[in-house]
């Protein structure tokens, strides 16, 4: 809201008014318009109220002491004796072309035993100083009911327990007046700020609505302070001022540009000779702790700065808001993503002015108001300006004096100097400790960076002139500090990293930063090694000259001869020479031979097109090893551009000379969680130029030979389906793979588990089919055998086999294995006599055992009696296994049992004999 609101003194009674409008004096109008707060304004004042001030008077049961504004939503806080009265801001519509502003009295904080020196007001946050003790609120929303909106008319927040802070009142009372009596000093942070002595009553004055907003108090903050100490006695004059609560927003962005969100809140308080401030956003806790030079007598809080005035001076401090709302922001910083100066580091003072008998201040935008009083002995013993730390220019201060005022008043409007500016003349004077390698360097450069950092995050900066300009400074001084970082030996030496990858250089624009020209040899501190380790190792898109990787070549060998092998594998490192890469590892395998050494010296001599050095260093190790090997530099067969898998001339190599070692890397790889199960799908589609769709053999044997080394259930069905899938696809469209299977079902059914023995029934079906199936019989017999097995969900592989019909030989064996396998007897003995009845006895010998025996009798002996009497004696083999049948039978049930099951007009001499065998059986037990 643009209102003025003041507490004015006349004739002993003092006022609170709301000034609004009040640029219509400045614009030439003198017309004033007196109403009460909430009083409702006529149709008729509409054409008037546009081109008058108003003054809103605004009465209280008791004095105003101090006030405070919400910098958020414009509400307006009161501090009272005992209470604080808060006032929401209202927006009166009188019509569509007039709005006006108003207030409305909502909520009275009734506090026992208080009188506010000063009060803060902040998004629903309330800071309370009385000489020597500061409360910090937080107003809380609770949820409630329509039907319980009166109860929210006064609420008492409760303490636990008070803290033993000193002498009750009461006992005050009965000291003898000779003697002062201080309460120890106290600091109560968060939920244990609610033990100190100071209840509180909520009293809700608005009307009760649907809308009504109940509050409940949540104490942030508790400390009180004692009386400074001196060899004459108590300091009398040591008092609490310039309380402040300081909001930072969300850093402004293109699509939320005229929208203002809290991010953090900040508070600060001073005592004559140190000032605190705290983060009283999502933590409470002390940031830093500003001492002075001299007694203070205002502060005032900025984003960027806090200013402070002294009896002749005015003081520059360096602050720490946009250190901390910038990890409140951001969850990557303190990673090596990113970085930020941290909250904990020294403040700075930047400049002091000297002036006369400064008495108050304010803060504008770009402009400082400094408000100060000169008695007639200072103005003869003015002294001259000392020198400052950093320049500003003479005409930034303007004057203004009024002949008609006091005599010694002066009213100074100082405009700061600007961001861009003030950085620079840090940067330079960073410079004169560049070459000493202090830590004053990264202080200063760190300062620099936040003060950069306050501007970004400001909420005008997207409609600031120096937007660019800022942004370009951010960047320069992310670089500034990354080269720190990278040549000084800290104990942060890490950081060079998200510095440097915040500032957008390359890797190349780097190297030209801190590696001299020519062969001389530098020393190079941890920093820029680490820099360049964790560049190396990920996946950028940059490729360095054959110069600058034979560089980068030169500093590992010398700086970290073990990271050689790794940093060989690096896209960045495409262009390195060959040959001075293999004479680095020659010598480095002297001094540490391992198996990453020998296959990066392998890599090497493929790139040199020399086999015959690729075969010696690839028969130093047995395969397994070699394998195994490979788990050390995955980036050896692998390598990623713009998120896309690239195998490398290695793996093109091994796909074509060793197709089984480049499998078993692959497998390595995977089980040791350097390869995610997708990820090796694309590298063998792209290795063996294959379409998304189709699946090159190479990736066959891939999953096959995971199912061998058991892998982790979660993936175990997955694999199972996709190897099913497409051994179904090639049976089906009889597609031959395009190369030789690395393992025969025999191996399988050898080395894994989830590969049974194909059974004698499935191999007595195959016997009869077809001659075309011999050319696939290595998949069918496969997909047998995994059917065979244990492991494999029939349940979720049927819609895969659909394919494949009972008509053929395949696609019984198949269907018949899927009903087995769902206990599904009775539809696998009819597809059996449908489609192959001399398989019927067999598969019933083989499966039809404990609690499947009843389906003999039930099943296929009815079943087989039916068939036989349709065809009667043109089907032998179905007369076979009706003979087959009868003799199981005859061995499993009762005589009385067995005559009811044979058929009634069947022939006595056929069915004679099962009979006398059954009973004869009964004779003998």
């Amino acid at each position: 809201g643009d209102y003025l609101v003041t507490i004015e003194e006349k004739s002993k009674a003092t006022f609170l008014r709301a000034y609004t409008n009040w640029r219509c004096m400045s614009a030439g109008s003198s017309r004033v318009c007196v109403r009460m707060v909430g009083h409702k304004m006529e149709e008729s004042y509409s054409e008037t109220l546009k081109e008058q001030m108003s003054i809103v008077e605004m009465p209280l049961s008791d004095p105003p002491l101090c006030i405070s504004c919400c910098p958020v939503n414009g509400d307006l806080l009161v501090g009272c004796k005992n209470k604080l009265v808060m006032f929401c801001l209202k927006y009166l519509v009188i019509n569509q072309n007039l709005t006006v502003l108003d207030f409305e009295r909502s909520l009275i904080l009734h506090i026992d035993n208080l009188i506010p020196a000063e009060v803060a007001f902040c998004a629903r946050h309330i800071a309370i100083t009385t000489e020597l003790d500061v409360l910090i609120l937080k107003l809380e929303l609770v949820q409630q009911s329509a039907d319980r909106t009166e109860q929210c008319a006064h609420r008492v927040s409760t303490l636990d327990k008070p803290v033993d802070g000193g002498p009750s009142t009461h006992t005050l009372q009965l000291e003898l007046d000779e003697f002062i009596i201080c309460q120890k000093p106290v600091e109560l942070l968060g939920e244990e700020s609610k033990l100190c002595e100071i209840p509180i009553t909520l009293e809700s004055t608005e009307l009760p609505t649907e809308d009504t907003k109940c509050f409940q108090v949540r104490y942030l903050l508790f400390r009180r302070f004692t009386p400074d100490q001196s060899p004459f006695g108590f300091c009398e004059e040591t008092k609490l001022h310039s309380v402040q609560l300081l909001p930072v927003y969300q850093t402004a962005h293109e699509e939320t540009e005229n929208k203002r969100e809290l991010l953090s809140l900040f508070c600060f308080f001073s005592l004559p000779h140190v000032g605190y401030l705290y983060s009283v956003g999502k933590l409470v806790e002390l940031i830093s702790t500003y001492q002075y030079s001299e007694k203070s007598e205002q502060a005032v809080l900025t984003p960027q700065f806090l200013h402070v005035v002294t009896s002749e001076k005015l003081q520059c401090f360096t602050v720490r808001c946009s250190a901390a709302a910038a990890r409140d922001e951001d969850p990557y910083i303190d990673t090596t993503m990113k970085a930020c100066p941290p909250v904990a580091l020294d403040v700075c003072t930047l400049r002091m002015q000297l002036f006369i008998g400064p008495r108050a201040i304010c803060h504008f935008k770009n402009h400082i108001i400094l408000l100060t009083k000169a008695d007639t002995e200072d103005i003869t013993e003015r002294r001259k300006p000392t020198r400052r730390m950093l320049s500003r220019k003479a005409d930034s201060i303007k004057s203004r004096t009024n002949s008609e005022s006091e005599p010694g008043w002066n009213l100074y409007i100082i405009n700061t100097v600007s961001t861009i500016q003030l950085y620079r003349e840090m940067v330079d004077y960073s410079r004169t400790y560049e070459n000493v390698k202090t830590e004053s360097c990264i202080h200063l450069l760190s300062e620099a960076h936040l003060l950069v950092r306050a501007a970004i995050m400001d909420p005008s900066f997207l409609k600031s002139d120096e937007k660019e300009e800022l942004l370009r400074a951010f960047r320069e001084s992310c670089a500034f500090l990354g080269d720190c970082y990278s040549r000084f030996d800290t104990k942060d030496y890490h950081l060079a990293l998200p510095y440097y990858r915040m500032s957008g250089l390359s890797m190349t624009e780097v190297l030209k930063r801190l590696v001299s020209e020519g062969d001389e040899i530098q020393t190079y501190e941890r920093g820029f090694l680490f820099y360049l380790t964790h560049s190396l190792n990920e996946d950028v898109n940059e490729e360095l000259s054959k110069e600058s990787a034979n560089k980068v070549l030169q500093i590992f060998y010398l700086a970290e001869p073990v990271q050689l092998p790794h940093i060989l594998c690096s896209p960045c490192m495409r262009n390195v020479c060959p040959l001075t890469a293999v004479k680095y590892l020659q010598k480095v395998e002297k001094i540490m031979p391992s198996v990453v050494l020998t296959l990066s010296k392998a890599f090497m001599a493929l790139k040199m097109g020399d086999l015959t050095m690729y075969e010696h260093e690839m028969d130093s190790y047995k395969e397994t090893i070699l394998a195994c090997g490979f788990i050390g530099q995955p980036k050896l067969l692998r390598q990623r551009k713009e998120g896309i898998v690239i195998p490398t001339e290695f793996a093109v190599h091994l796909k074509e000379m060793q197709p089984g070692l480049l499998v078993a890397a692959i497998v390595a790889l995977h089980e040791n969680s350097k390869m995610e199960l997708e990820e090796a799908d694309a590298f063998f589609k792209v290795l063996c130029s294959n379409s998304e769709s189709t699946i090159p053999q190479l990736l066959m044997d891939f999953w096959e030979a995971l199912l061998v080394v058991c892998p982790q259930e979660e993936i175990l069905q997955e694999l199972l389906l996709r190897v099913t899938s497409q051994y179904v696809w090639r049976i089906s469209k009889q597609q031959l793979p395009e190369t030789k299977p690395l393992k025969t079902t025999e191996d399988l059914i050898n080395s894994c588990n989830h590969f049974g023995l194909i059974f004698p029934w499935v191999t007595s079906i195959m016997s009869v089919g077809s001659p075309s199936d011999k050319d696939y019989h290595e998949d069918i017999s496969k997909l047998q055998s995994l059917l065979c097995g244990q492991s494999i969900n029939i349940a979720s592989v049927l819609p895969v086999l659909e394919p494949l019909t009972e008509a053929d030989n395949v696609g019984l064996t198949i269907h018949v294995l899927c009903n087995t396998r769902l206990g599904k007897y009775e539809e696998a003995i009819d597809q059996l006599l449908k489609w192959c009845p001399d398989a019927a006895v067999l598969y019933a010998q083989h499966e039809l055992k404990d609690d499947s025996r009843a389906v003999w009798w039930n099943k296929l002996l009815p079943e087989l009696c039916k068939r036989t009497r349709l065809n009667g004696n043109d089907c032998p083999v179905l007369i076979s296994s009706l003979k087959e049948t009868l003799s199981v039978v005859a061995m499993e049930l009762e005589l009385r049992d067995f005559l009811s099951l044979l058929p009634e007009d069947g022939t006595a001499a056929f069915f004679l004999p099962h009979l006398l065998h059954c009973s004869q059986r009964k004779l003998l037990t």
